[in-house]
């Protein structure tokens, strides 16, 4: 089964998130339960130092009963599970707990451990050592604290009990306090904690799936749909770019990825066209120029004849007219399929240019156009077979004068393509202009805007020789403005076999 891609990204990130929360979660947990016992550690030890201060007049003259009194009322209070009080050797002398007195403890167990550690009693212990968490006979979780009762000059001079002045400890506070209220705040803290962590998985689940939608998804889905498109080989698909982003980065990319197919594929069916009509045309020619040439050697005989006979004569002129027509018709079918592939020279192209201008002034003169050149001066030497660039200026220069009427304007420059390794022929002309739908054809084979004038040949012929040359030709022609024909040439390398090396 297929995973979108944005689903596993919100199932990343999702994981993601709830381990980082769940960690975040179990230290905060722990951290406040580690707050609470230090708490509720330094309460107790504060109980146990009242307590030690509440009792010890009644210890320096020895009244048991207000002792055991205070222990027993004390111990009765909520959260207090047991008040013990030990003598030096071990043995319980007061305490909270019925039938407890006069029992011994085991120094080694829980509550002595930490100050007879070291096989003698330790005067000092800081709190978190002194105390100590356990499970009760009940199961419930009890915090135990021991403070050292300290020998003081009072204990050593009292009349009643009097203690050696070299002893140090003389007994220990035990005091046990219920962590149960402690446990029901960690309780209530863990399920707030533990919604507080769903609903911010939750939240950011919602906000990566938004986010992931709108960011990824979206623009995923358009280019699928795009790319589907251009399969079914529609190549004027294109991808509107919204964002700066590596997706806007693929969408422009699709963008000029489907302009380019398109291009190739307009040339690709231009070159078939081409070389289709290009073996029509080669036929064509060969069956019609014998039989040509002979209804022209034939007029024209009849002719001479028919000096005498103006009516002859005037209808034979025109079969010699029109036949003369066909003949360069047929010329055209010849050149147009004897194309053969660029024979690359070191060329001047400016020169090229002048060379195309020298063969139709005399056209120009009469049609009374008017031509400039504008030549660009450092121009580097182009590998090109320069006839063949000749033949195209020479066919965009007739079709311009063509296109303009009397006192009409053409203007010829050649330069530099901006950031391009390449060279760039201009033609531009002030004629009547192409119509929008009449440009996707012009280069095509015996397709013409002259109407009977034209063969629909010079273009589709010049198309051939650029291509053959690896440049490019492109129109931009307005109804009543004119038309901008620009041929682009690549700086190209000279044969070899031109320059005379192997």
């Amino acid at each position: 089964m297929r995973t979108r891609i944005g689903t596993q990204l919100i199932v990343g990130a999702g994981a993601v998130s709830a381990l980082t929360v769940g960690a975040l979660s179990l230290w905060l947990l722990r951290t406040h339960r580690t707050a609470l016992l230090a708490e509720l550690q330094r309460s107790a030890d504060q109980l146990s130092e009242t307590i030690k201060s509440a009792t010890l007049h009644d210890m320096l003259e020895n009244r048991r009963d207000n002792i055991d009194r205070q222990v027993d009322t004390i111990g009765r209070q909520q959260g207090i599970v047991a008040v013990r009080i030990y003598n030096k050797e071990g043995r319980i002398v007061f305490s909270s707990v019925k039938g407890e007195k006069g029992q011994a403890v085991d120094k080694r167990a829980e509550a002595c451990y930490a100050c007879h550690a070291e096989g003698r009693p330790l005067t000092r212990l800081p709190i978190p050592e002194r105390a100590r968490v356990f499970r009760a006979s009940d199961g419930q979780a009890v915090l135990g604290i021991i403070n050292p009762i300290h020998n003081q000059a009072s204990c050593v001079s009292a009349e009643c009990h009097a203690h050696r002045a070299e002893d140090t400890v003389l007994g220990i506070l035990d005091l046990s306090m219920s962590l149960t209220e402690v446990d029901r705040g960690i309780a209530l803290s863990q399920r707030r904690i533990a919604l507080a962590a769903l609903l911010t998985v939750g939240l950011s689940g919602l906000i990566l799936w938004w986010l992931n939608r709108r960011l990824v998804v979206r623009p995923v889905a358009v280019l699928a749909a795009a790319t589907r498109r251009v399969a079914d080989g529609d190549l004027t698909t294109r991808i509107p770019v919204s964002s700066g982003d590596e997706l806007g980065a693929l969408a422009r990319a699709f963008n000029e990825m489907t302009g380019r197919l398109a291009e190739d594929q307009r040339q690709l069916t231009q070159a078939e066209k081409l070389a289709s009509v290009g073996r029509l045309a080669a036929g064509v020619a060969h069956e019609i120029n014998n039989p040509l040439t002979g209804v022209l050697s034939y007029s024209s005989l009849l002719l001479k004849r028919a000096q005498n006979d103006p009516d002859l004569r005037s209808d034979l002129e025109v079969i010699v007219r029109e036949t003369k027509r066909c003949r360069e018709i047929v010329k055209g079918l010849l050149n147009f399929a004897r194309q053969s592939p660029p024979h690359r020279q070191p060329t001047d192209l400016n020169e090229v240019v002048r060379l195309a201008v020298a063969i139709v002034t005399n056209q120009l003169a009469l049609d009374r156009v008017s031509l400039s050149l504008d030549l660009a001066l450092d121009l580097p030497q182009l590998a090109a077979d320069a006839n063949q660039l000749q033949q195209v200026v020479v066919n965009l220069l007739v079709n311009a004068a063509d296109a303009v009427e009397a006192s009409g304007t053409i203007r010829v420059l050649t330069r530099r393509a901006a950031g391009q390794d390449a060279i760039e022929i201009i033609v531009e002309d002030s004629g009547r202009g192409i119509a929008a739908e009449q440009l996707p054809h012009i280069f095509e084979p015996f397709f013409s805007t002259k109407g009977p004038r034209g063969t629909g040949l010079g273009l589709a012929v010049s198309w051939g020789i650029v291509q053959g040359h690896g440049g490019t030709i492109h129109v931009v022609s307005r109804i009543g403005e004119g038309s901008r024909f620009t041929v682009r040439l690549p700086l190209g390398k000279p044969d070899q076999r031109a320059s005379g090396t192997q």
